[in-house]
């Protein structure tokens, strides 16, 4: 979709193992079947990584020349505009739902192939009742007509509603898990709350694995780093 141009910065250093760890996540995603389009990411706590799984994975779906848009549903504490570096005046996805904006002020072409972004922007004082509005369930529609995939980012669904109002509108959903932080009772929790919203549970990603203290994959990471260097490759 034609939209404003924005410049976004990513922070995130090169490190091959994540990049294709992403790619695996992309792969399956793919194989998730063609009415797999709007996929919800969440996870149990903050501070677990899911928001730059997710848009690494919108990038990622980009770089296979699929049109993507990534949604920043985080319309209670989103670090997207500073994260990124972007330097522009953003207008987002609170502005429209509140009726300060319209839908088309809202898109932004950002400097990543294929893919488009909508910021979350100000902080509202009610996000759950702005996204339960039918205006956020026509925005979801009218963007399943012009991507291959929407990317939503949404905030924990451990201790809000925010994610599982969203998973409503999706075709999927991914769950973030942080290695050594959540216990199966709260992973099974927040998996039944996302399938209370009628929203099919892809799978889950664990994150932030200390390969050095993990022996399964510590032995994988030396096998596939010595494939790695052996081979010359570095990418």
């Amino acid at each position: 979709m034609t939209g404003q141009r924005i410049v976004m910065t990513d922070p995130k250093t090169e490190d091959y193992f994540y990049e294709e760890a992403i790619k695996t996540l992309r792969t399956n995603i793919q194989f998730a079947g063609m009415d797999i389009k709007t996929i919800t990411v969440t996870s149990c706590y903050p501070n677990e990584g899911k928001s730059d799984i997710a848009f690494q994975l919108a990038k990622e779906i980009g770089n296979m020349n699929k049109r993507v848009l990534f949604v920043d549903a985080d319309i209670r504490k989103s670090s997207m505009v500073s994260r990124y570096q972007v330097k522009q005046k953003v207008t987002g996805l609170s502005q429209y739902l509140s009726g300060q904006a319209g839908r088309n002020e809202i898109f932004y072409n950002t400097n990543f192939p294929n893919l488009d972004i909508i910021f979350a922007g100000p902080l509202a004082p009610n996000p759950s009742e702005l996204l339960e509005q039918a205006s956020f369930e026509a925005l979801m529609e009218f963007e399943r007509s012009f991507y291959d995939y929407v990317i939503v980012d949404t905030p924990p669904i451990g201790n809000l509603i925010d994610a599982a109002v969203v998973a409503k509108q999706c075709d999927g959903a991914i769950l973030v898990i942080e290695s050594g932080l959540v216990s199966r009772r709260v992973a099974e929790k927040a998996k039944d709350q996302l399938e209370k919203s009628g929203c099919r549970v892809l799978g889950a990603v664990l994150n932030k694995v200390d390969v050095r203290k993990d022996r399964y994959y510590s032995r994988y990471n030396s096998k596939y780093s010595y494939y790695y260097y052996k081979n010359g490759e570095k990418k």
